[in-house]
Order: structure tokens, then C-alpha cells, then sequence
């Protein structure tokens, strides 16, 4: 049954389930996608990759990468949500034989938030300790320290007994925080109660993030996307004024041109891309789901792009300004303050500089790691997002509650083994098989199905109809071309130059590098298993006409809203398959009304224009447009891999029997 705005309102065909949530605004959506894209990775992965690759020169492929691979990518996943009103997993009725995809980016976004939230953990644990009269990593303290090796600005070196010397801010993230074991050859250890309860809070907190869904976790981004930045500006201002921070800066920025030559750093480039923007995972789809219809998805994508690409640079300026006056306090160069990326950065490199800032050095220790749990609430309440509305769309009678609870328990629980002694050699295992190159593949084949198997043409006359605008030559190439063979492309250089999975020094035991193929492996069977069970569900009489149906649309592709749904199918020309015997498979999710500040304008017209109001001159364009549909369309034709029958636009109903191609 549909209500005036032809919106859908049923239950599911159990007579279970809640009508699926909308953004209260579109500010509220953007926020919550700058909070997911600008995360822990734009802080610390970013400057040091950079630094890593190139300096300044590291700026034009990641900007190139952006243009060509990043930008297009996240365009093409929030139109796919924000089309269908499906999770990462559902929206995969597009080509039901690619579900597969949905699946490992869900296994992958499982992993990543696993051991997300176990960082957030350490930035809770740095957060307290920063209120202590004294930094306490900037003390020897005997409790924990070895006072035979550590160095602090009183140490005396010269009655040290140890050649292996370590500063006290390493030291005391190594032995007081972590409790690191040398290896995990005997096991991993039990888990330290301080970090249980800092990491039980952070799970905690993005368990109230997201009990309501998008209306709580749209509320709580007004903070999470703009908190990060007061502080990063804060830390700014105050870093460039520090003696010595020019230095880090043009350290930072300076270019080593030879590198751009190099392969590995158009690896990192298009890494960092993925790890910042957070393409590949499923989230995008999730958040965009949540969208009204006609919201203007380009617009959204290129300002979240844009700013993402900002902040990155704006932290990158940050950072090394701060470094840059610790090597001048220490009187020695930028990169010999530089502990590593990741981990080590953000809880060495940096919380040492910050103890040498003059004035309230607790105060600036207090508002980083403040502003680094922020950042970390945002990416993990899209990843944990991605999970719950998988879940409820598999399982409509759970209730956002229920599945909240479920989610943030089995996340508790699983995460636990990273804050355990040999956590941080688990962290670094399943980032590398769960959560890195793994993706290319996933990422790979998404481009493909949707843009080879369910057809360009069909993707830009869905786009065209959801927004009144056209893809350019410019975007269709990315998709088509450009982005499967680059992706390719880096795919096949990294397993080339795979070389042992070690952390820091220390080589991994064969029964940890079994665990992470394994994990690997489950990722890459998700996709025949699921081939395999939408061939068996598939209509057909022979297994030839099973699979080819499940390379065409399932029945609940298309827009969600009754209204906008007609004028799809009579747009370009589809028959409706809902109203045929799979209608009683996969009926539509019910939607709520739209939101308050949705004010409905003219439907756009079908041209080729990028601006998203039609001017009086171009109306006449945008109906010849919508003529030249309708008559593309009149009659039935193969399209570029497959898709629905199309038939005669008449003003009489026609038979609406599933029939495909």
C-alpha cells in the first residue's frame, strides 16, 4: 500500500520489521561522511606516508588518484545506496550474482572495526593520563620503567648500563600501556584490565551513537566532524609558532621528484585514497541509503572528497610542525624524531612533542587526544553502521536495539585480543590480510558489475533519472576503464612485491600467517558461495537460464518510493518484476515519511547538464531529452549486460509478468 507520495509503507511479508530510517537533514548526512572519511588515517597515516613517498611530490599522484579513482569511486556508491535504499549487501539485487562482494566488504569492514575501537581504546588510556601534574610518559617511573635503559631530559646518561638505550615516551607505550610481549611464539597473554575498561567505554560510546540509528548518529556528528578540525587548527597556530617548526614543515613538503617514478608510490597513493575516503568497505552505500531520493548525490561526493583531501594536507602541516620543534628541542633532524607510522606515531612520536610544548603542556596533550578519539567515534559508527544495516536488512524483525546490542557485544568481545600484550602484533596481522589489499579485489569487481554487467548505460539512466544530470565522458571512462585496470594493475604489483609480514623486527610464527590466509580465504569464498545460492534461488527451467538470470536486476532493484519507481520504469522503458511471482520473495523495505526539511521542487529534467537547476532556457532541451528516453526505449533491446525487458511506453498497462532478457 502506498501513501499520497507514493512512498511505501507495508510491513515485510512477515508483517515484521520498522519502516527504514532518513537523515533528519542533508547537513547531517554530509557531517557524518566528512566524520567517516576524515579519520585516524588523515592524522597519522597520511603525513608520514607522504613524508614516506615523496614529500611534496606524493601530493600530485594522491591528487591524480583522487581525480581518477578516489572521487569517481565515491560518487558511484552513493548513488547506489541513495538510488536503491539498500545496505552494502542488498543493494547487490543490481547483479545478484556479484552478492558475494557485499559479503567479503562486510567481512572486511568487520575486521577493520574490530581493531578500530581498540585503538580509540588507547587514546582513552592517553586521554586520562594527560590530566597528571607531570606527563607521565615523560618520567622514568620504576613501576614500569627500566631504569637500566630509559631516557628522560633528567636521565644522566652516563650511568646507564645498557647500550640499548629508549627514550621514556617509548618506553612507557611499550611497557606500561601495552605491556608488550617480544613475540607472540607462546601465545598473546590475557588482556589488561586498564585498557578493558578504556576499551568496554569506547564501545560503550559508539553504542549510544548508534542505538537510534542514523537520528542519533547524525545528531552526534555535528561534534565528531567539527571538533577535530578546532583542534587541529588550535594545534596549528600554536605548532608554527614554535621555534623549529618550519623546519618540520619544509621537511614535509618538500619534494623528491625521482619518486614519482617509483611504483610503490602510486601504491600508496591509491592505498591512502581507499583507507581515507573509505571506498571499498560498504559504508558509503549504508550512509547514502538514508538519503531522500533527489538529494544531489554529485554535489555531496565532491564536497566530502574535497574536504577529505584538505584535512589530510591541513594535518600533515600540523604534525610536522610539531615535530619539527621537538628535533629542535632535541637538537637533531625531523626524521630522526619520526618513530614509524601507525601506532608508534601517534603515541610516541607525538605525545613526546607535545610534552615539550611551553606553557600547560597537559592542556594540548588533553584537546590531541580528545580530538584523535573524535576522529576515531566517527569511522567507527559508519563501520558499525555498515554491520547493523546489513544485519537488519537480512533480518527485518531485528530491531535497531537489538542489533545494535549484538553488534557492539560480539565487537567487545572479539576485540579483546587486541589489547592483550601480543595485541598489536594481532592488529598489524588482520590489517594486513582483513583490511588491505584484499579490498583492491572487492573494489575491483564492484566497478565491473556495475559498470560491465549491469551495464553503463543503464547505471547513467538511473543516475540520470535520480538526479536530472548525466555522467560526463570524464566519469564513465573512470568507470569503465580506468578504475578496473589500475586497481588491477596495483593489485598484481603488491602481491609481486609481497614480501614477509613482520612487525617491526620481528617475523610472525607460521600458525599466525595461517590464521591471516584463512581469514583471506573466507573473504574470497563469499563470492561462489553466494553465486552458488542465487543460482539455486533463481527462476529458470534449465541451470543456463538460473545463471544468466542472476546476472540481470533481482525484483527490488529501483528506487524505493511507489512514485518515483513508476516514473522509472516508464522512463526507460522496464517492466516491473514486483508485480510478478517474485514480488512475494523480495518485497521493498517500508520507508519513513520523508524528513521535514525535505521540500520537494520540479523533477528534474533528463539532460546532459551538470547543474542540478533547470534553467528556463534548457526546459525545452530537458523534455527533448526525456522524448529521446522514452523513444530509446520503445523497444525491446539487449543492453550492455543485461537488465530488465523493455517495452513499449503505451497508455494502456501492459503485462507486467517477470520476463527478463
Amino acid at each position: 500500500m502506498g501513501d499520497d507520495n507514493g512512498q511505501i509503507i507495508e510491513k515485510d511479508q512477515k508483517g515484521n520489521g520498522e519502516p527504514r530510517a532518513r537523515w533528519g537533514n542533508r547537513i547531517e548526512f554530509l557531517l557524518s561522511c566528512i566524520a567517516m572519511s576524515v579519520g585516524l588515517g588523515n592524522v597519522w597515516r597520511f603525513p608520514f606516508t607522504a613524508y614516506e613517498n615523496g614529500g611534496g611530490a606524493f601530493l600530485l599522484p594522491y591528487l591524480f588518484v583522487l581525480i581518477t579513482i578516489g572521487k569517481p569511486m565515491y560518487f558511484m556508491e552513493l548513488a547506489l545506496g541513495q538510488f536503491s535504499s539498500h545496505g552494502s549487501v542488498k543493494v547487490w539485487s543490481v547483479v545478484p550474482a556479484f552478492k558475494g562482494v557485499g559479503y567479503g566488504q562486510l567481512t572486511a569492514t568487520s575486521a577493520v572495526l574490530s581493531y578500530y575501537v581498540a585503538l580509540m581504546a588507547l587514546t582513552v588510556f592517553y586521554f586520562f593520563a594527560s590530566f597528571s601534574s607531570v606527563l607521565p610518559w615523560m618520567v622514568c617511573d620504576p613501576s614500569w620503567a627500566d631504569l637500566t635503559r630509559c631516557v628522560d631530559p633528567t636521565t644522566n646518561l652516563s650511568q646507564l648500563t645498557s647500550n640499548d638505550t629508549m627514550g621514556s615516551t617509548e618506553m612507557y607505550f611499550q611497557m606500561n600501556v601495552l605491556k608488550e610481549l617480544p613475540n607472540i611464539d607462546q601465545g598473546i597473554g590475557l588482556p589488561c584490565w586498564k585498557l578493558t575498561l578504556c576499551f568496554l567505554f569506547s564501545w560503550l560510546i559508539v553504542f549510544l551513537t548508534m542505538v537510534k540509528g542514523v537520528h542519533s548518529s547524525g545528531k552526534v556528528a555535528y561534534f565528531t566532524a567539527i571538533f577535530p578540525y578546532v583542534v587541529l587548527i588550535t594545534l596549528l597556530i600554536r605548532g608554527l609558532t614554535l621555534p623549529g617548526a618550519y623546519d618540520g614543515v619544509v621537511f614535509y613538503i618538500k619534494p623528491r621528484w625521482n619518486e614519482l617514478l617509483n611504483a610503490r608510490v602510486w601504491y600508496a597513493a591509491i592505498t591512502q585514497s581507499f583507507y581515507s575516503l573509505s571506498i571499498g568497505f560498504g559504508p558509503l552505500v549504508m550512509y547514502s541509503s538514508y538519503n531522500d531520493f533527489r538529494d544531489p548525490v554529485a554535489r555531496d561526493a565532491a564536497i566530502i572528497s574535497v574536504a577529505d583531501m584538505l584535512t589530510s594536507l591541513l594535518a600533515g602541516f600540523v604534525i610536522f610542525g610539531i615535530l619539527g620543534n621537538l628535533a629542535h628541542e632535541l637538537d637533531t633532524t625531523v626524521d630522526q624524531v619520526i618513530k614509524g607510522g601507525g601506532t608508534s606515531l601517534a603515541f610516541v612520536s607525538y605525545p613526546q612533542a607535545l610534552a615539550n610544548f611551553p606553557g600547560v603542556p597537559q592542556l594540548f596533550a588533553v584537546l590531541f587526544f580528545l580530538m584523535l578519539f573524535t576522529l576515531g567515534v566517527g569511522s567507527a559508527t559508519a563501520l558499525t553502521g555498515c554491520v547493523i544495516t546489513i544485519l537488519r536488512e537480512e533480518f527485518p524483525s531485528v530491531s535497531q536495539l537489538a542489533a545494535t546490542t549484538i553488534v557492539s557485544v560480539g565487537g567487545f568481545l572479539v576485540g579483546l585480543v587486541y589489547i592483550t600484550p601480543g595485541g598489536q602484533f594481532i592488529l598489524n596481522l588482520v590489517d594486513f590480510f582483513g583490511g588491505g589489499f584484499i579490498v583492491f579485489i572487492l573494489a575491483t569487481l564492484e566497478v565491473v558489475a556495475i559498470q560491465w554487467v549491469y551495464g553503463i548505460k543503464n547505471f547513467c539512466d538511473d543516475l540520470e533519472f535520480m538526479t536530472g544530470a548525466r555522467p560526463n565522458c570524464y566519469l564513465k571512462f573512470c568507470w569503465m576503464f580506468f578504475i578496473p585496470l589500475a586497481l588491477m594493475a596495483i593489485f598484481i604489483y603488491s602481491v609481486a612485491t609481497m614480501k614477509p609480514l613482520t612487525y617491526g623486527k620481528v617475523e610472525y610464527p607460521d600458525s599466525a600467517m595461517i590464521c591471516g590466509g584463512v581469514l583471506i580465504l573466507l573473504t574470497l569464498l563469499m563470492l561462489p558461495v553466494c553465486f552458488a545460492r542465487e543460482v539455486y534461488r533463481a527462476n529458470g527451467m534449465t541451470l543456463l537460464e538460473r545463471v544468466r538470470s542472476t546476472f540481470q536486476p533481482a525484483a527490488d532493484w529501483g528506487p524505493a518510493e511507489n512514485e518515483h519507481r513508476r516514473e522509472w520504469l516508464q522512463a526507460t522503458g522496464r517492466k516491473d518484476p514486483l508485480a510478478g511471482r517474485e514480488s512475494h520473495r523480495r518485497p521493498r523495505p517500508p520507508l519513513q515519511p520523508r524528513r521535514p526539511s525535505y521540500r520537494p521542487g520540479p523533477e528534474p529534467a533528463y539532460r546532459h547538464s551538470v547543474a542540478f537547476a533547470v534553467p528556463p532556457p534548457a526546459l525545452e532541451r530537458g523534455q527533448r531529452r526525456l522524448a529521446e528516453l522514452t523513444r530509446r526505449h520503445s523497444a525491446p533491446h539487449r543492453s550492455l549486460g543485461g537488465g530488465y525487458v523493455n517495452e513499449a511506453v503505451t497508455g494502456s498497462r501492459t503485462d507486467v509478468a517477470d520476463e527478463r532478457v
